[in-house]
């Protein structure tokens, strides 16, 4: 077996095993996810790396150029560990916040109140987090 043959088949075992791992799983082996490419089909659940973190397909598309992760949450969702995210603007459905969800906003801890939550913490559908 030639050496590039036996890269390929690593590689796809990596990404089989990779795919079993949850989020937070993932996140301690981000390396190990393939780097998001333009032109490339990509399925609900893929998850791909981009300037060092890991993103999730939330909808099947072809990318292109100028729709990196970061540039298009309708596409893409950051996967995050992180008790208190920060708070991102859902763009629809597949991103909405669910009851019981967590985000940090204004220098705030916020909790959804409502399932498919699409509002602004502060705004309407939030309860401000206090610890005291």
């Amino acid at each position: 077996m030639s050496y590039t043959e036996n890269a390929r088949r690593k590689a796809r075992s990596i990404e089989l095993a990779t795919s079993y791992l949850d989020d937070a799983q993932a996140e301690t082996v981000t390396e190990l996810f393939p780097q998001w490419e333009p032109d490339t089909d990509y399925a609900v659940g893929d998850r791909r790396q981009y300037d060092g973190l890991l993103y999730r397909c939330v909808q099947a598309h072809t990318s292109q150029v100028g729709w990196e992760p970061p540039a298009v949450p309708a596409l893409w969702a950051r996967t995050s560990t992180e008790e208190w995210p920060e708070w991102i603007q859902p763009t629809g459905a597949h991103d909405a916040y669910a009851a019981g969800d967590k985000v940090r906003h204004n220098d705030k801890h916020w909790v959804s109140e409502l399932d498919a939550n699409v509002y602004e913490p502060g705004v309407y559908g939030w309860g401000e987090f206090s610890d005291g």
